[in-house]
């Protein structure tokens, strides 16, 4: 891409932090679940003592200021994705358009050993220590053409460059691997049902052969729509576009039924009439070389000054 090489050669400046950076993103428009890992991410970094931010543009956003992400904070003013990211981490999320302004004002009123883009794998004006690039294993790069021909923001050469790879799912053409064991990738595994409203929480095996309403308003829904089936679910399909802002009226006529959704849909539901709806607690489950890499490669950063 001619704009990352105008940053390569220093023709354009950018941005070094005073902490690492480790950007997970990727490079097919549209979603590849890299959320999900990058809460795996920060829950691996607290787990080992270190204190992770978190960096996000929060697509979607009602406004285009900086902004410290609170818990209560709605939706719509943070985005979806950021706020979700907070509420289920606790670790200090900071949304701007401009990722650097972003980055400074997390450093600035927080205290982190290592800063997390929530995407940004395009966002050169910000240098990076780390590069991770998440591909969805199922969809893969489509008919591998950049924008606007194919879904592509780089070419699948990126995927050369990156210090990391990881494929979130099992891919049906898989040439790629004999076993996920000896890849960089996860699997998303249920946990739990929790209420939307109350504080209230139950097995997965609990709604096994229930009939339910599924909501997603995700990247790719019918992953989600699958794996309730997977756990014996009856399945009503109610797919919306992802970052899709909810309404009461969409869900007319059974608003009063048994709905699953998933908990990035959650977060922009809380103020709706549901008196019956429940999200998933997902958790990535990584490789065995996805968690060797994680501690061999990023947890080692914190450790070591960066060279100036």
């Amino acid at each position: 891409m001619a704009r990352r090489k105008l940053y390569q050669l220093n023709i354009k400046k950018s941005y070094l932090a005073s902490t690492p950076l480790v950007v997970v993103g990727n490079i097919v428009a549209g979603g590849s679940g890299k959320t999900p890992l990058l809460i795996a991410l920060c829950e691996v970094i607290t787990a080992n003592g270190y204190k992770p931010g978190v960096v996000s543009r929060g697509y979607g956003r009602s406004e285009t200021g900086v902004c410290q992400v609170q818990a209560d904070d709605p939706a719509a003013q943070v985005g979806d994705e950021p706020l979700m990211i907070h509420q289920r981490t606790q670790a200090p999320v900071v949304v701007a358009t401009d990722r650097v302004a972003a980055v400074n004002y997390l450093l600035e009123h927080n205290k982190c050993d290592i800063v997390l883009s929530d995407d940004g794998l395009q966002h050169y004006r910000m240098q990076r220590t780390f590069e991770i690039l998440v591909v969805d294993a199922n969809r893969l790069f489509g008919n591998g053409l950049c924008l606007p021909a194919g879904p592509l923001r780089e070419k699948i050469a990126r995927l050369q460059d990156v210090d990391l790879v990881v494929y979130n799912g099992e891919s049906a053409n898989s040439e790629m691997v004999d076993s996920t064991d000896k890849v960089c990738a996860y699997t998303l595994k249920f946990i739990e049902f929790v209420h939307l409203i109350r504080d209230e929480n139950v097995a997965v095996e609990d709604f096994t052969r229930q009939s339910v309403h599924a909501v997603a308003g995700i990247a790719d829904p019918n992953r989600f729509f699958a794996q309730l089936r997977e756990n014996e679910m009856e399945v009503t399909e109610h797919a919306f576009a992802d970052h899709y802002v909810f309404q009461q009226s969409d869900f007319l006529g059974w608003q009063d039924d048994c709905i699953i959704m998933t908990e990035k849909d959650a977060v922009k539901c809380r103020h709706l009439s549901l008196p019956d709806a429940w999200f998933v607690r997902a958790q990535a489950e990584m490789s065995a070389t996805l968690t060797a890499e994680i501690e061999a490669k990023i947890l080692p950063l914190i450790k070591q000054p960066l060279d100036k």
